[in-house]
């Protein structure tokens, strides 16, 4: 099966997140995690990061880390993640060395050919749907997913309330990933572990 989900992990990390994360992963369609957590002291960060890197090493899930470059380099982490506000792509691509970059480009093409330029080693677009997460986020539309896939031959990742009635429509656009995060953590109706088998 192909690991088709770029999982994003909720906005707190409670105990009973670690219990999931691993029984979620075990499904084996995940290929990347980002740990996105704002206004955490660097201590806890670390605390928390640590433990998951353990269950994404299991899995063979690459542990990404969400706009903290400097702590994306200091633990094992495989790679950064960032957005337009945070550090420059040209100083993330040198801090980071051989490790993983990802860039939001919005609905972009000239953000997406900055990010490449600079050797970004995937480019997001999105959002493309409305999300929980980031209900005030830029809107996508399909054409530029179909266009940058054309022209570029970075892997996209796909943001912004994706669920498993319209996932596909992004797929088949061109898309190499799909980003998740409340449909998988904050489903009314079904477990972290059950929402994912939804994704193939």
């Amino acid at each position: 099966m192909k690991r088709l989900v770029y999982l994003i992990s909720p906005n707190k990390i409670d105990n009973n997140f670690y219990y999931n994360l691993e029984r979620t992963l075990s499904f084996k369609n995940v290929k990347f995690f980002q740990l996105r957590l704002k206004k955490i002291k660097s201590k806890e960060y670390i605390r928390i990061a640590n433990k998951i890197i353990k269950i994404t090493n299991k899995h063979k899930v690459k542990f990404i880390v969400n706009d903290y470059l400097n702590l994306a380099c200091k633990i094992k982490a495989d790679g950064c993640h960032l957005g337009q506000k945070d550090k420059s792509v040209i100083i993330a691509r040198k801090k980071l060395k051989k490790k993983i970059l990802g860039i939001t480009c919005h609905n972009s093409k000239s953000l997406v050919k900055h990010a490449i330029k600079n050797k970004a080693d995937y480019i997001a677009l999105g959002s493309f749907f409305k999300s929980k997460l980031k209900p005030n986020a830029k809107k996508a539309n399909i054409s530029t997913l179909r266009s940058v896939k054309r022209e570029f031959r970075k892997p996209i990742v796909v943001i912004g309330g994706i669920n498993n009635l319209n996932y596909k429509r992004l797929v088949n656009a061109g898309a190499n990933y799909i980003a998740l995060s409340s449909f998988i953590w904050d489903n009314p109706i079904l477990k972290p572990e059950l929402a994912i088998r939804k994704f193939k």
